[in-house]
């Protein structure tokens, strides 16, 4: 939700990409410094509607600045506006960075916060499929979403994203190895497009889904 002054004239940039092909090549550790909600979508995962609100610095006015008053026209204007585009992703990904190092300074964790990382890894579990967002974890486990994710790293040394991910991945390993099909294992384990699933399986096991399904039937035959 957003208020605005009444009679006030509004500018609005909006930068629109494809989040898993953009950030693709990032790994699990690069993407950990960016919101749990962008982490999700870069896989291909399905996901709710997110909005984040960072301060806008002076540095990214004067991209705004440069895009509102771009100088050129047909191709060199959109290779300008591509570029400034980017610039100002960056300077967004940036900020997000330098608030996940701010928030992983370790703090003393009591035995009940413990617990309550316990209970939240749980329910990630149960869920794995349609988790709850980071918000709506915290609220469940009664402990607010910095502390959560600040102890979860602690506890488990990875994120909530990160953790949830992985076991996605191997929950996805046991299905294609108990020998159900890729595409009802890709929906099954929360992903919506099967070819951002199959370039996450690749990326922890080595193969393909269809690949390490079919190692598997052949296997099994052999045996």
């Amino acid at each position: 939700m957003e208020d605005w002054a009444a009679d006030q004239q509004i500018s609005r940039v909006q930068v629109c990409f494809d989040p898993a092909e953009f950030l693709q090549s990032f790994s699990p550790a690069q993407l950990a410094a960016l919101p749990v909600e962008i982490q999700r979508a870069a896989t291909g995962e399905r996901i709710q509607p997110y909005y984040y609100q960072g301060a806008m610095t002076a540095a990214m006015q004067t991209v705004v600045h440069q895009i509102l008053h771009c100088p050129y026209q047909g191709l060199m204007r959109r290779l300008f506006l591509e570029s400034k585009a980017l610039e100002l992703l960056t300077l967004r990904f940036c900020q997000f960075t330098e608030q996940a190092q701010t928030s992983t300074q370790k703090s003393e964790l009591k035995p009940d916060d413990i617990e309550r990382i316990h209970q939240a890894r749980n329910i990630l579990i149960n869920q794995f499929d349609q988790p709850p967002t980071l918000i709506e974890l915290a609220r469940q486990v009664a402990i607010n979403d910095h502390k959560l994710k600040q102890g979860f790293r602690q506890v488990f040394g990875t994120t909530v994203f990160g953790y949830l991910h992985n076991y996605r991945l191997e929950k996805a390993q046991h299905l294609l190895a108990a020998g159900e099909r890729v595409i009802d294992v890709t929906h099954k384990i929360g992903f919506a497009d099967r070819s951002h699933f199959a370039v996450a399986f690749r990326k922890k096991f080595g193969l393909n889904p269809g690949e390490y399904a079919r190692q598997r039937r052949h296997n099994s035959k052999g045996a």
